[in-house]
């Protein structure tokens, strides 16, 4: 017996808001709690968003395509008695003080404002496109805009419609007309004295929607305003009249002269001037149409007996000299141009959001990256013992990704404050391990998905969760719990080739580890009889961290103690026990 409010959920720590796509339910309809009501995108996934509650879903409060704020009330839903009420609205009880009008009266109302309109659609006047409408639902302003513009009906029933039931806007029918007329100005239509009651009167007479009226209604009332608001709107003008702009009575290309008087102040706004005969005076080659009442004349050979200049004009002591230049142009910085030897690629939202938080990654936290070598030689030995095995009995291929995480997670233990977050002049140690690892997507565009407490799984569980979130993530089926509530992130750079990276970290975590490609190469080995040189498995690992928070000591010893742990893998090791 409630309304609830349905939020915009919170779908990751460093997401604060998410774009709907679309509805998956309508207004009305019955809907059931963890149903997917709504598909929503975010910079890191496209996911549904299940309801909270079961009932009915009474009002959607953000279209699709808009940007809501984590939070935001985005629907409401009705549950129980509110639920049954409007889905059976005669199922509501009724007091004698809150009697609503019988339904056989409001239908006579309905018919008597569509027997007005239908008759005043007969008159000549209300013609407002030479064929009828026919098959969709045509508004007065849709039609009155296709009249005044030269939209056929044929024309018009092209048009797609983003209303209800295809209907055609006025935002629609305005946007086809800019798409074929790209100087088009759109005039607003709207009449000025008319409010918005009025105007949801007229949208219910045609169509939309038709809300029961009370026992205090007078139906020639709103018939007559109904009349009345069409009549507006074809009383508007066909054409908006254009201001007159004066004309200035004298227009002249600006002049810089150089006069010798006494320096007195200038007290007359014009002033005569007389310059020594003989001289010449060179008039502009170019002159605007605005500036023609100016005589052009190549030379003068006479004396100038009056110019009118502004009070501004600059009088300095000097040889007497008339100089006269052409007017300043206006400095206009060029276009960009590019040739036919570039392409131009439209960043698509995830890669808009990609970038965003990059930069403001860059910009909270001062990076530091520190560099580690290690010999992982017995884990490269290991692993190709194994995998055979691994892959007929779980039919799934074991990476070094696992043991990756398996090393930080047990290194995390070792320093707690690596696995923490900063909120303001606050450190939030995390008691939960959720490492997430950056996956690389067929797009180009990258996804961090989380692995839930990784220090309780075995290499076996972290092998199937880390494939599992790894598909999923390029089939583009991961969840928002899948992304949620990471607390330190790794990448593989070495799965690209590469031999290190300075990974950015991702906020609000404060550090980030990228391992690289595993090489061959010769090293020394430190044996009980003596050094001895040997071919090795080597690989660069580098952990950028927070320096706000995380000091290079605890930076440092962290990545050692990580690499540590990869170079005590236990070449014996059984993958099942």
């Amino acid at each position: 017996m409630a309304l609830i409010e349905m939020v915009m959920p919170k779908m990751g720590e460093s997401i604060i808001e998410g774009t709907i796509l679309a509805w998956l339910k309508k207004e009305g309809q019955t809907i059931e709690q963890d149903e997917a009501v709504l598909e929503v995108a975010t910079d890191k996934v496209d996911t549904e968003v299940p309801a909270t509650h079961s009932g009915v879903l009474k009002q959607i409060l953000a279209q699709s395509g808009a940007v809501v704020q984590v939070g935001t009330p985005i629907a409401i839903i009705a549950t129980e008695a509110d639920a049954e009420a409007i889905i059976n609205p005669s199922a509501t009880p009724t007091t004698e003080t809150e009697q609503e009008e019988p339904v056989e009266e409001v239908e006579q109302h309905i018919q008597i404002i569509e027997s007005k309109i239908n008759s005043l659609s007969s008159r000549p006047s209300f013609q407002l496109l030479d064929t009828p409408v026919a098959g969709r639902f045509y508004s007065p302003l849709v039609l009155t805009i296709a009249r005044e513009e030269g939209i056929s009906m044929s024309e018009l029933e092209r048009i797609p419609g983003s209303g209800g039931d295809n209907r055609v806007t006025k935002k629609d029918i305005l946007q086809y007309i800019q798409s074929k007329n790209p100087g088009f100005t759109s005039p607003d239509l709207t009449p000025a004295n008319v409010d918005i009651p009025e105007v949801a009167s007229v949208k219910a007479t045609f169509g939309e929607i038709i809300e029961p009226q009370s026992e205090n209604t007078n139906t020639t009332s709103l018939a007559d305003e109904t009349l009345s608001l069409i009549e507006q709107v074809k009383s508007i003008p066909k054409e908006v009249p254009t201001p007159v702009i004066p004309t200035p009575e004298v227009s002249t290309p600006t002049i810089q002269e150089t006069v010798k008087q006494p320096e007195t102040e200038v007290k007359a706004e014009t002033q005569t001037i007389t310059p020594e005969p003989e001289k010449t005076i060179q008039q502009p080659e170019k002159a605007s149409e605005e500036k023609a009442s100016v005589v052009q004349t190549p030379e003068v050979k006479q004396p100038v007996t009056e110019v009118k200049q502004p009070v501004t004009q600059t009088i300095e002591p000097v040889q007497p000299s008339i100089k006269v230049t052409e007017p300043v142009q206006p400095v206009s910085t060029p276009a960009v141009s590019y040739s036919g030897r570039a392409d131009i690629i439209e960043m698509d939202r995830m890669r808009k959001m990609i970038a965003q938080r990059m930069v403001d990654s860059k910009r909270i936290s001062p990076h530091v990256t520190s560099f580690v070598e290690a010999d992982v030689t017995n884990m490269v030995y290991w692993r190709n013992r194994v995998k055979q095995e691994f892959k007929s009995r779980e039919g799934d291929t074991i990476t070094f990704t696992p043991v990756f995480i398996e090393a930080i997670a047990k290194a995390i233990k070792d320093y707690p404050m690596i696995n923490a977050s900063v909120e303001g002049d606050k450190i939030i140690v995390k008691k939960d391990i959720n490492i997430g690892m950056a996956v690389a997507l067929p797009s180009g565009n990258l996804i961090v998905p989380v692995i839930k407490n990784a220090d309780q799984l075995n290499l076996v569980g972290l092998t199937k969760k880390v494939n599992d979130l790894a598909r999923r993530a390029r089939e583009n089926k991961l969840t928002v719990d899948d992304l949620a509530d990471g607390t330190f992130t790794m990448s593989n750079v070495g799965s690209f080739g590469n031999v290190m990276g300075t990974p950015i970290i991702m906020q609000p975590q404060v550090a980030i580890m990228a391992f690289g490609a595993i090489q061959k190469k010769p090293a020394v080995i430190e044996t009980p009889f003596g050094d001895t040189l040997g071919i090795r498995h080597l690989m660069f690992l580098s952990h950028s961290y927070d320096h706000r928070v995380v000091d290079g000591s605890l930076g440092g010893m962290f990545v050692r103690r990580v690499a540590d742990y990869l170079e005590a893998f236990d070449v014996n090791r059984k993958i099942f026990s």
